[in-house]
């Protein structure tokens, strides 16, 4: 697998994720040059997306569908209305080829919100944001994967300093809200194992957290728990950059995984 995740955050999201011979797209919230430029690190054109999984009909997420050429967008009901949609249902899974795709239950405020695992014989990468909480339920569909993109949205401090609504603070951290620092770290702690390689913290709030914050909480909760992260490389996504992840082999990927 290599992954780029072209956006992530507020101002938009969109990921690529190409698995052997298949180029899937995560999301389209943002810009066709954005999206251009996560496609020429892997060497392809817009031509060459095969399919689209849309988590939630939020803006974020889906103000750039409107550049795409017409192909099949995997969503649930009522998330989209396109003659393209192919409908899925949480916990149901479809494969294309080789690669199965699970989608699962999220807790947002939006209609059916998913998340997905994406599953080859070798290796599996688990997509998890603009969620409030994890069904206890679920965590065993998501344990022990190779790659983690996973909400790390907000230091919890910094959102009740952040000068925002009650409403809205209170919205954020709610269990229809986003995953904070602390809760992200909670549930990789319960999830990552030996399969594990990477970890991408994603849609972090610009001005309720920042990557130095989030890793040092992730990194003092593994600890605290006695979770071994040595072999794990963890890094955050990034609302105005792109990020990368997974089997990036040339020296270029290599010194960004150094840094």
């Amino acid at each position: 697998m290599r992954v780029v995740i072209v956006r992530s955050g507020s101002k938009g999201n969109a990921t690529l994720l190409e698995i052997g011979k298949h180029l899937f797209l995560i999301d389209m919230g943002t810009s066709l040059k954005n999206l251009k430029a996560g496609l020429e690190v892997l060497h392809k054109d817009i031509f060459g997306i095969e399919a689209m999984f849309l988590t939630h009909e939020h803006s974020d997420h889906t103000a750039g569908i409107r550049y795409l050429k017409p192909l099949p967008i995997y969503t649930s009901k009522g998330t989209y209305d396109s003659s393209n949609v192919v409908e899925i249902k949480p916990y149901s899974p479809l494969n294309i080829d080789e690669v199965t795709i699970l989608p699962i239950s999220t807790s947002h405020d939006a209609k059916n919100p998913l998340g997905f695992v994406f599953k080859t014989k070798e290796e599996s990468l688990v997509y998890v944001t603009d969620t409030g909480f994890i069904p206890d339920s679920t965590l065993p569909l998501l344990k022990n994967a190779t790659y983690y993109i996973f909400e790390s949205n907000h230091d919890m401090k910094m959102l009740v300093n952040s000068g925002r609504s009650k409403n809205t603070i209170e919205r954020i951290a709610s269990d229809f809200g986003h995953l904070s620092n602390v809760d992200s770290a909670e549930y990789l702690s319960e999830l990552i194992g030996e399969n594990t390689k990477e970890i991408v913290l994603a849609h972090m709030s610009l001005d309720c957290n920042t990557h130095e914050i989030a890793l040092e909480t992730h990194y003092r909760i593994y600890k605290k728990r006695h979770i071994d992260i040595e072999n794990i490389f963890i890094h955050a996504s990034s609302q105005s950059e792109m990020t990368y992840m997974g089997d990036f082999d040339d020296k270029y990927f290599s010194s960004l995984k150094s840094v």
